[in-house]
């Protein structure tokens, strides 16, 4: 009986270590097979700090709304 009592508190914690370790090995997978060359490096300009590089391109990303709707808030951009 104390076997099975043992067993029963295990398997929650096994699963748990599994799925983690799973889950790490995909974001290692996914983060090599990434397709990038060039990782980007981060830069202090004019004490700013600018992430400058990598794959993503300015003009990929949305752009900015003009106006943003604020019930509250007069928001200027």
């Amino acid at each position: 009986m104390a076997l099975a009592a043992r067993m029963t508190a295990v398997v929650p914690l096994v699963g748990a270590v599994a799925t983690a370790a799973a889950l790490t090995g995909a974001a290692f997978f996914t983060v090599a097979h990434a397709g990038c060359a060039d990782t980007g490096r981060f830069v202090e300009r004019g004490g700013v700090v600018e992430y400058v590089g990598g794959c993503v391109d300015g003009a990929d990303l949305p752009a900015v709304p003009q106006k943003a709707e604020n019930a509250r808030y007069d928001v200027q951009p």
